[in-house]
């Protein structure tokens, strides 16, 4: 085995590409492969479905949407010169495959298939593509290259194992992995395994950019053959990545790569000096989190062309929460914040919305809807016992929806609801006024037990904190005014004990288990899908554990008509946690 090494200048695309804007992506891949070419770079790897934008779910089933992929991913290679791209794709050919095509000289030189189809988490991939049928190598100036796509890499074994015995030297792997929290540090120390393990250096170019509920973060990196992370992207933004990487030349002949054939021999124009590499610090956990919701709402709300969000503020820890990552993500002007007081609100909590507003340089709205409360008052007065929450709101303090139905507990209930009821309507109806996105303000807490009315503070187009649990919240609150200049949240609302303040002296405890307690339940139950023995085996109380577990299964309803939101926990409602609403199982 000789020890003769190819030095490759190596450039990862760190791209935010939109789905199913196909040209707009074409060009975005022009214009990084140029930034590449520029930079010396001999190959250049953009993202997986760089053309399509990931995921594409259904579109991915459009013969027509399949046929202008094509055309673009044409189109753009005839423009490609002086240097190789790794471009990601569907590829359609009888059946539909998720490939990168592999493009120089004008031309599509060649094309690798994804092997490995994830079908677990927010992955559905078995629905629209078949696996490809073998590992496959690319030569470049004489050294030999593995091809993977994203999965392929993350269990030991083929392709990448086959293509390492096969001479390949390095391992070039477009990605496209969904964030979670701690997913990036995750995922690096999974291809630094895949070095050690193969004896192959990685370089794999992850998506960044917001779809929907989903973020991607980035975090593209080169790994040596050894296992040394030599060159890191920064997170959560677009980043061209460019390593000098040592790849080995191939010991073997041409005949031994059977299991791993060449599907292309290609040369790239030598580079001049050494390239800069960058080695971004990876930010900590709450900066890490604060920078996914902050680039999930912007993404959500450019691509989408929406030009302002509401927010309906309540001087809470949850809507201060919404309100500072909306500034940050959009710009304050881009950004109303609207009160509307009742009169259950107390003077301090209205006087701190106000002041967060002001803080933050977004508009304010005042709405006092204690008018709209009698009139609904006086309607529902006529209406006798019709006044119940018929609805059968499931709202955590009740014993069953059947409570709901009967009078009683309901109808205070019901007062409570309509409040935020009339809030809902008041936001809806500004943002039909003005085509403005409204944000939700619900955490991840509230949505699990169902502690949130349909049609009131539900009601929106993007529940920006629906995958933060209540005591992350108040860590994020926190994260964000330790790195201001300037006061944004006063410290009493971090200091207040949580109220709807839908009745006097309103607590949410009243309701539910401190957020301490109910936190650890939920993240047993929801996110590790831990069964109610398991969980008071952790030394909590049954009683306890059985209520918020009723509360859990009770709410699923309720989730099934909530707007989208950023997943940032390993199991996110929504594409992630997916139960029957009609369940008898119960634990």
């Amino acid at each position: 085995m000789t020890d003769t090494h190819q030095t490759l200048r190596v450039a990862l695309a760190q791209v935010n590409t939109t789905v199913g804007d196909i040209e707009g992506n074409a060009r975005l891949a022009a214009e990084w492969i140029a930034r590449a070419r520029d930079a010396g770079a001999q190959l250049v790897v953009l993202p997986e479905q760089t053309i399509t934008g990931y995921p594409a779910e259904d579109l991915w089933l459009k013969p027509h949407f399949l046929s202008a992929s094509r055309r673009a991913l044409e189109g753009l290679a005839s423009d490609v010169e002086g240097i190789i791209a790794l471009v990601g794709y569907p590829e359609h050919e009888g059946a539909t495959y998720n490939s990168v095509a592999v493009i120089a000289d004008g031309s599509v030189q060649a094309r690798y298939r994804k092997m490995l189809l994830p079908n677990y988490s927010v992955f559905d991939e078995d629905r629209y593509f078949e696996p490809g049928d073998g590992p496959a190598l690319i030569e470049v100036n004489g050294a030999r290259l593995g091809v993977t796509i994203c999965e392929d890499i993350w269990y030991p074994g083929p392709p990448a194992s086959i293509e390492a015995l096969a001479g390949a030297g390095l391992i070039v792997n477009p990605s496209a992995s969904p964030y979670h929290r701690g997913k990036g540090i995750e995922r690096e120390r999974m291809i630094r395994e895949r070095a050690r393990e193969t004896g192959a250096a990685f370089a794999v170019c992850n998506l960044v950019g917001g779809q929907d509920e989903l973020v991607f973060d980035g975090h593209s990196v080169v790994v040596s053959a050894g296992g040394e992370t030599l060159a890191r992207a920064p997170q959560f933004q677009e980043d061209l990545l460019v390593c000098d990487v040592e790849v080995p030349a191939s010991p073997y002949p041409e005949s031994e790569s059977v299991r791993a054939p060449v599907i292309a021999r290609l040369e790239a124009p030598e580079p001049r000096g050494r390239a800069e590499t960058t080695l971004a610090e990876a930010l900590d956990e709450d900066a890490e989190i604060y920078a996914a919701l902050t680039l999930g709402l912007r993404d959500y709300v450019r691509k989408n062309r929406f030009e302002r969000v509401l927010v309906a503020v309540s001087g809470g820890i949850d809507s201060a929460l919404v309100l500072l990552i909306a500034a940050d993500a959009l710009g304050p002007e881009c950004v109303t914040g609207v009160v509307m007081p009742s009169p259950h609100s107390s003077s301090e909590t209205q006087e701190d919305a106000r002041a967060i507003v002001r803080n933050v340089g977004a508009e304010l709205v005042e709405l006092p809807i204690e008018e709209a409360m009698h009139a609904y008052e006086h309607v529902l007065g006529a209406g006798g016992s019709a006044a119940s929450d018929s609805g059968s709101e499931a709202h955590p303090g009740a014993e069953s929806a059947r409570e709901l139905e009967t009078g009683g507990p309901g109808t205070e209930l019901a007062a409570e609801n309509i409040q935020a009821r009339i809030r809902g309507n008041l936001m809806m109806a500004l943002s039909n006024q003005s085509g403005w996105l409204v944000l939700t303000t619900g955490n991840k807490s509230e949505m699990s037990v169902g502690y949130a009315t349909l049609y009131g503070d539900m009601a929106g187009g993007f529940a920006v904190i629906k995958d933060v649990p209540k005591t992350l919240v108040y860590r994020l609150v926190r994260h964000r005014k330790s790195v201001a200049d300037r006061e944004l949240v006063p410290e009493s609302v971090l200091e207040r004990a949580p109220s709807a303040e839908l009745r006097p002296d309103q607590r949410d405890e009243d309701s539910l288990p401190s957020y301490d307690v109910l936190d650890r339940i939920l993240t047993a139950y929801v996110e590790e899908d831990r069964g109610r023995d398991e969980i008071v085996g952790d030394g909590l109380e049954p009683e306890l554990v059985d209520e918020v577990i009723a509360m859990v299964d009770r709410a699923e309803y309720k989730r099934r008509q909530a707007p989208p939101g950023i997943r940032i926990t390993p199991k996110a409602f929504g594409r992630d946690r997916r139960l029957p609403i009609t369940n008898r199982f119960r634990g």
